[in-house]
């Protein structure tokens, strides 16, 4: 249900980017699946133009919405239920870093975006890049122009040969996934290692637990 849920938010929002950018300025590719040397990532949209690359992550959820950019999860409240699921902007970021890679184009060219499709209220204040209306403005804004011609052309050729060339799928994807994230070694955030490190501080100080070794940067931790 929840991937079905997902999909219908995707198709929305591609549908809504058809129509608010114009083809003839900018270029865009949906769910696009990426290899590096720490498993895959997909990229639910991803836009090319002369003022950047932007990926689109999309949340097709309803009800409260509770979150901030430091928390590991976020929290849906629906009903008075209440689900966790993963802080996107740690997905956007794990993208943006291998979408650079890939394509050979400085992070700071791309652009991330969270887009929430469903009837939802955003409880707590967020990132300007998390939004629930007018994805197309919110890319619009952005007006200089920092790739020329040539480069968008090259990168645009680059996108689709590998999308003809590729034979990854969503299920290699999600098998990449549970990979990742059962490593103690790997940091599945950002690919840099795992080290131990002890709580200094609070509740559960003195407790052992595993950390990315690029904090502050990077703040993945999970229990050793």
């Amino acid at each position: 249900m929840n991937r079905f849920r997902g999909w219908i938010g995707e198709k929305k929002t591609a549908f809504y980017l058809w129509l608010s950018l114009r083809k003839k300025s900018y270029y865009k590719v949906h769910n696009i699946i990426l290899p590096s040397e720490n498993g895959t990532t997909q990229i639910d949209h991803l836009i090319i133009s002369i003022y950047g690359l932007f990926i689109v992550e999309t949340k097709n959820k309803k009800g409260w919405i509770f979150g901030s950019k430091e928390q590991a999860s976020w929290t849906q409240s629906i009903y008075g239920r209440n689900y966790s699921f993963q802080n996107p902007l740690r997905q956007t970021y794990r993208q943006r870093k291998i979408l650079s890679a890939f394509l050979d184009v400085k992070e700071s060219k791309i652009q991330t975006v969270v887009y929430f499709t469903g009837n939802c209220i955003f409880k707590t204040s967020m990132p300007d890049n998390v939004i629930k209306s007018n994805l197309g403005r919110y890319i619009k804004q952005f007006r200089n122009q920092i790739l020329e011609i040539d480069e968008v052309n090259q990168i645009i050729s680059a996108v689709q040969k590998h999308l003809q060339e590729s034979s990854l799928s969503s299920k290699d994807h999600l098998r990449s996934l549970r990979k990742r994230h059962s490593s103690n070694t790997i940091c599945p955030k950002c690919g840099s290692n795992l080290i131990e490190r002890t709580a200094k501080q609070g509740p559960y100080a003195g407790r052992k637990f595993l950390g990315c070794e690029k904090f502050p940067k990077c703040q993945f931790t999970k229990n050793g």
